[in-house]
């Protein structure tokens, strides 16, 4: 990883035959993250190979293929504007860079009626926190051809309304309160809006056209249902990619802006200092460790090595690779403490053009 003393430049090495381009770098007009481009530079089955990295599975890849023939595919992600855009958000949100940089065209769904029926605020509260959003995910280094979509702004036309008439008498009770059952808050006595929730997310792939549906693997039961349905009301079936989820710092199994359990990528220095430091990191355990799943997550994929300083009575500075942090940290020769300040130190410095960004801007 290549620093400059005051913005950082960014590098990703990633492994498929033949290539190996640097992939991020900041912008130093912006502050923001961004990447370089990739269209021209890979054939088809290079670029499925850097898309599949990072995820846990594509369905599927020979769909894949057929839409990386096409000259400018649409890829989207919805998101709820419910809080803070945090490192789980991120993972999404580097996927869909890369998505860029491979000839994307860019969606965002800033679903504001869908944070509005799973009880995320007022309306007037989900605007103002979508509009905070939007600016994160600037920030973060989706460029300038990255199309942000209200979800009120198409949700009431009639086609739509149609639509999700359609798929209403197609879809089961049991079938789209299942398809909830990692997004929606635990309720023991569900409201109607978290039934219309999955069938409106199926119909927002046809509305927005897209060939690649992009989330983390709590979307998984709805966009299996999308894939299942959409095609019996006449509309194109997008291939879905999941992503990993992130476990809370407090150890929890999902990071959540509602539970408190996140690094912000706009946090400050002092925040992330805060919180990590108080976050959950049980000696020896590799499995469900948060700063484990970071590093493998953020640090790796954009540099070699992990650096951790330590004072000379503690054996000095060390530099880890992937493997030697999950052998000396599993086999108990890392402290849990050392191993949070090289998270620490990489966080603050990987999301300094993030916080510069959303300061100017």
């Amino acid at each position: 990883m290549l620093y400059t003393s005051t913005k950082p430049t960014i590098y990703l090495a990633f492994s498929v035959p033949k290539v190996k381009v640097p992939l991020v770098v900041s912008d130093t007009s912006s502050g923001a993250l961004s990447f370089i481009d990739l269209s021209d530079k890979m054939n088809i089955e290079e670029k499925i190979q850097l898309i599949e990295k990072g995820t846990l599975e594509v369905i599927d890849t020979e769909e894949l293929k057929e839409v990386l023939k096409k000259d400018q595919p649409i890829a989207y992600t919805g998101y709820e504007p419910s809080g803070k855009i945090h490192l789980g958000h991120a993972v999404t949100v580097q996927k869909l860079k890369q998505l860029q940089k491979l000839g994307f065209k860019i969606k965002i769904l800033l679903a504001d009626y869908h944070a509005f029926l799973n009880g995320k605020g007022t309306v007037e509260e989900i605007a103002e926190t979508a509009e905070y959003n939007k600016k994160c995910f600037q920030a973060l280094g989706l460029d300038e051809t990255t199309e942000y979509v209200l979800g009120s702004s198409f949700q009431l036309e009639g086609d739509y309304t149609d639509k999700v008439y359609q798929l209403a008498t197609m879809t089961t009770l049991k079938r789209a309160r299942r398809s909830m059952d990692q997004v929606s808050r635990a309720d023991d006595n569900p409201k109607v809006a978290s039934v219309i929730y999955p069938i409106m997310q199926t119909v927002d792939m046809a509305a927005l056209e897209v060939d690649v549906a992009l989330g983390g693997m709590e979307q998984r039961k709805i966009q299996m249902l999308a894939r299942e349905n959409l095609e019996k009301i006449g509309e194109k079936v997008p291939v879905c990619i999941h992503t990993p989820l992130l476990h809370g710092i407090d150890g929890d199994a999902k990071m959540s802006s509602s539970k408190g359990n996140y690094i912000a990528v706009d946090d400050s220095v002092e925040e992330i200092t805060k919180k990590i430091k108080k976050s959950f990191c049980p000696q020896g355990e590799v499995e469900g460790n948060p700063m484990i799943e970071i590093a493998e997550t953020f640090v790796f994929p954009n540099q070699d090595t992990l650096l951790i300083k330590r004072p000379e009575k503690f054996g000095g500075d060390i530099e880890l690779t992937h493997d030697e942090l999950i052998k000396e940290f599993g086999e108990g020769n890392l402290h849990p403490m050392d191993l949070k300040n090289g998270i620490k130190d990489f966080l603050i410095e990987f999301f300094a053009p993030v916080r510069e960004y959303m300061e100017e801007n």
